[in-house]
């Protein structure tokens, strides 16, 4: 009897190891990292693999403004020196973001694009600058080639990390949410995107459209795809081949990636179709809220019944004009609940006493509390899932970049409402405001989002991780690409083919009507026959 229990229990400790999930020993990871919120997501991924044993190292350059380059962090730094300074970045960004949230609008489609290409272009120069000297770092090169890293996660913010890759000959997985109008991942990873039901970024459609904005839509795209190409051969194709010695596209190059991780899900996203070797991790960087500082949780415990507003415009946006700025505080000061508002710029004139402001806040803490009532936020991405985790309602005030698109997501699904920065007046944040807090719709649409998010197989980072380590397992995920990535455009969309069944439907028409030709004159001359012989 001893002797069956025993076997019995190996028997069943060897059923649960082969049910257990795959591991990877440690293993060797290089990571190119993107800057600000993009970091932010990076890092959580970096923490869970080297909890899980990995050996890291971060490639990063001389002037970033995030990226944490101490030795305690737990992994390794290997630091590129660049011409330019943080301060220079900072600027950059600043002048970006700043034009395109109160200057835009005022331009039209011509000058905003002659704008902010010339501002692209300062941030796409120091990008290059960071290209090339990484790429003269040929002591790096050696003693990363002879480091048998096994794969690479870049993030394609700051472009070249796919080409260090492929100098390197490793597998590479891109972490992204947004690119350039989704055209990155239309024409370089074949993402199918059908225009009759899935909206450019950025257009401010729904996935349900009438038939002129479908027609927007296509020519959208098709614009996209212009400015996305021009861009891609004019200020990288030429600086990639000349890095590589032999002719190299971006496009091309970010196309051999062999995973691609988007930072949403679909309780976000609206149904559309997707490839085998992209992967949903939105909301990768939520997790249970902890307790509060006691100062701010006295103040949060102060508003009764009412309970609190959050109020965050995201780590970019650190000021405001003081007009813009007065039209918020006063808008917040007609509410009853207590507002902790994120902001480092001058103390408003309107300010009131119900409004806190804060150089830094606990977002995930915050929005996890249970006197949370509201979000007021830009719409950046890790703000939206943490609200989507936590399940707080959001006031929408988008200002840049994918913010706007991210936000209509929201609102169509009905847990949002939306105002415009430089339109609004107090009273349109206000009633706004008051509707999201007091309307129960909004709360019940964000706790139906949040049950979608919760209810998944395994949670967005183990996903995330997941991934990573089935690359480094499999030495690569090539299975996973379709093999539209060696088409020829004509060949994708199967213009070739028809072109060649109209050839064969032309010659048919054109035998079937000489044929009858033929016909029509073997009758005409027997009846002309006939009726001489008459």
């Amino acid at each position: 009897m001893a002797a069956f229990t025993s076997a019995a229990f190996y028997l069943l400790l060897l059923l649960g190891l082969s049910q257990a999930p795959l591991s990877v020993s440690a293993g060797k990871i290089l990571i190119w990292p993107g800057e600000f919120s993009h970091w932010l997501n990076v890092k959580v991924i970096i923490e869970e693999l080297i909890a899980r044993g990995h050996n890291l190292t971060i490639v990063t350059h001389s002037a970033t403004p995030s990226v944490r380059t101490t030795p305690s962090k737990g992994y390794n730094v290997d630091i590129i020196k660049v011409s330019h300074t943080k301060q220079d970045i900072v600027d950059g960004l600043e002048a970006f973001i700043k034009y395109w949230t109160y200057d835009l609008h005022n331009d039209n489609v011509i000058q905003a694009f002659l704008k902010m290409k010339k501002q692209i272009d300062v941030l796409a120069e120091q990008n290059e600058n960071f290209c090339r000297n990484l790429f003269a770092r040929e002591d790096l090169l050696e003693k990363w080639s002879k480091e048998k890293f096994e794969v690479l996660l870049t993030d394609p913010m700051n472009m070249c990390g796919e080409l260090l890759a492929q100098k390197l000959d490793l597998p590479f997985i891109i972490s992204l949410r947004f690119s350039f109008g989704s055209a990155m991942e239309r024409l370089c990873g074949q993402l199918p995107t059908p225009p009759s039901y899935v909206p450019g970024v950025t257009l401010g459609y729904s996935d349900e459209m009438d038939f002129l904005q479908r027609v927007k839509n296509v020519f959208f795209y098709l614009l996209q795809d212009i400015i996305f190409t021009l861009v891609a051969k004019t200020q990288w194709d030429y600086v990639f081949t000349d890095l590589m010695g032999k002719p190299t596209t971006l496009c091309d190059t970010l196309g051999k990636a062999d995973i691609w991780l988007i930072r949403t899900y679909w309780d976000f996203e609206y149904p559309r179709p997707l490839l085998p070797n992209f992967k949903f991790v939105g909301g990768l960087h939520c997790k249970p809220a902890k307790p509060l500082p006691k100062e701010m949780e006295e103040f949060v415990q102060s508003s009764g019944d009412d309970g609190i507003v959050v109020f965050s415009l995201g780590s970019m946006v650190k000021n405001l004009t003081k007009d813009r700025a007065n039209t918020i505080a006063s808008a917040l000061g007609q509410i009853p609940q207590k507002v902790l508002w994120r902001y480092s710029g001058d103390k408003p004139d309107t300010l009131s006493p119900n409004t806190k402001l804060y150089d830094w806040i606990p977002q995930n803490d915050l929005l996890g509390h249970p006197k949370t009532r509201a979000f007021i936020t830009h719409g950046g991405t890790n703000g939206l899932y943490e609200a989507i985790y936590h399940g707080v309602p959001m006031v929408g005030i988008p200002l840049f970049a994918d913010q706007p698109d991210n936000l209509l997501h929201m609102k169509t699904k009905g847990a949002a409402v939306t105002v415009d920065f430089n339109k609004m007046k107090s009273e349109d944040l206000k009633e706004a405001l008051t509707e999201v807090i007091n309307n129960p719709s909004y709360k019940e649409s964000m706790m139906r989002l949040s049950r979608i998010h919760h209810d998944q197989p395994m949670k967005p980072l183990d996903q995330a991780v997941y991934w990573i380590e089935f690359v480094m397992r499999n030495k690569g995920a090539k299975h996973l690409r379709v093999e539209a990535h060696n088409l020829t455009w004509y060949q994708y969309h199967c213009l070739d083919v028809i072109a060649f069944l109209l050839s064969i439907v032309a010659l048919v028409i054109f035998i079937f009507v000489k044929t009858c030709k033929w016909l029509f004159r073997k009758c005409c001359r027997r009846s002309s026959a006939k009726s001489k012989k008459e």
